[in-house]
């Protein structure tokens, strides 16, 4: 499967979840993690650039950059719920497809 593919699966599959997750994890998460305000920018941009682009592949190097930056290569914290780790999972799936 090419590397357009997989993103193409991933936008089709995880970004409808991840636009619902996000939004969520940053209201209960984000006092304890401002962070993740952060990763909720970012994602916004992706999915931004995403729907710009469609169908063709966006440019999205800088986000997935700075999203393995500030989320430490996607490491859930200890003291999260499972959305939230969903969200990282969901994510680090993407930016594995996207640089593939």
């Amino acid at each position: 499967m090419s590397n357009q593919t997989a993103f193409d699966e991933i936008r089709k599959n995880s970004f409808p979840r991840l636009e619902q997750y996000v939004p969520v994890v940053a209201r209960v998460h984000g006092g304890n993690h401002p962070e993740f305000h952060e990763v909720r920018r970012l994602f916004d941009e992706i999915i931004k650039k995403t729907k710009k682009a469609a169908p063709e592949k966006p440019e999205l190097s800088e986000e997935f950059a700075k999203l393995r930056e500030i989320t430490n290569n996607y490491t859930v914290p200890g003291d999260v719920c499972e959305s939230y780790e969903a969200v990282y999972n969901m994510l680090a799936e993407a930016d594995k497809a996207y640089q593939a």
